[in-house]
């Protein structure tokens, strides 16, 4: 029984390193990588931080070798996928802090670290300590909030804790609130971005216009979840009180 377990942790390992090297080149968002920390976040709720580790450094070793991706398919994404398995760990079983250690391991600590891996082993010139920091935060938050709605869904129907029960991880409940529902709002505007910009990528469709209307998006979601918040969180003030 532990060793069927074992396989099937595996082959979903061998699933997702597949899945990674596949789709991180194809949905790239000028210059980030979203989908990469989508799979960190993944791997770290499913298998947890160790997995997650080796998912990253496979995905890294596997790109860098059959598609002269520089040092940063290393950089940016081992200390992410790391810490995401950590924080959900510590928290026990939130997803928001399985984003938050994606967002801190990757879009600060590997962004810092990418510097003096680009500059004196790559010899790349011009760059600076945070030179990496903004577009690694970007692609963290892009990847993030994707995975957030994905595990979200997941873990509103109890489907989360049957996956991580099957493949003999640490099972936890993490129940839907008002601060989650806001969350996931917001999130679909990270989406609607992701998506914007791939069709303005792919259909060639040029003009600033397809950048106001991707930020757009982002922005009229995160006011959307603000609202919700506030007026969700006024409603069960009043329902207490009365």
């Amino acid at each position: 029984m532990k060793n069927s377990k074992r396989v099937l942790k595996l082959t979903v390992l061998s699933m997702l390193i597949a899945l990674g090297v596949v789709i991180s080149p194809i949905l790239r968002v000028e210059g980030m990588c979203p989908m990469a920390h989508f799979i960190n976040i993944v791997c770290s709720v499913f298998l947890g931080p160790w997995y997650s580790l080796v998912c990253a450094t496979l995905i890294g070793i596997i790109r860098m070798a059959t598609m002269a991706i520089p040092p940063l398919a290393l950089t940016g994404a081992i200390f992410g996928a790391f810490l995401s398995g950590v924080f959900y760990r510590l928290s026990k079983g939130k997803i928001i802090c399985a984003v938050i250690g994606e967002i801190i391991g990757t879009g600060i600590i590997g962004a810092i670290v990418s510097y003096p891996v680009m500059t004196f082993l790559w010899g790349k010139e011009g760059l600076s300590w945070l030179f990496y920091v903004p577009s690694f935060i970007c692609g963290t938050l892009i990847g993030g909030s994707i995975a957030y709605v994905f595990l979200r869904k997941f873990a509103a129907n109890g489907m989360l804790a049957q996956i991580q029960t099957k493949l003999d991880s640490r099972s936890y409940t993490d129940k839907s609130s008002v601060f989650s529902d806001a969350l996931t709002i917001a999130a679909f505007g990270a989406i609607l971005f992701v998506v914007i910009k791939l069709a303005a990528g792919i259909f060639e469709l040029a003009g600033p216009v397809w950048d106001i209307l991707s930020y757009a998006a982002l922005g009229a979601c995160i006011v959307a979840a603000i609202i919700y918040y506030i007026v969700r969180k006024v409603k069960t003030t009043d329902a207490a009180h009365s």
